[in-house]
């Protein structure tokens, strides 16, 4: 899955399907992430990131004000899960 973030540009807190392991990398731009209790922290072009099953990813945004940012999240997940991504508020 394939993410775009204009500048300034953030998805909402989500939870993954409960099978789903995801390697995300950054494209371009840079990203910040928190995912759990780990700290937040910045990514950058070249560089990634992993998810265990039932990760909270609470923070995931364009680090950025001025340039966009894209991000390439690989799941691999249980066929019985249809639904990937489940938003909190």
């Amino acid at each position: 899955m394939e993410v775009d973030y204009p500048p300034g540009g953030a998805s909402l807190p989500h939870t993954h399907a409960k099978s789903a392991f995801i390697y995300a990398y950054v494209v371009s731009g840079s990203i910040a992430s928190k995912v759990n209790d780990e700290p937040e922290r910045v990514y950058k072009a070249g560089e990634g990131f992993s998810e265990n099953p039932g990760s909270r990813h609470l923070v995931s945004r364009n680090a950025s004000m001025s340039e966009p940012a894209k991000l390439l999240a690989v799941f691999v997940v249980n066929s019985d899960d249809t639904q990937l991504t489940t938003h909190h508020k």
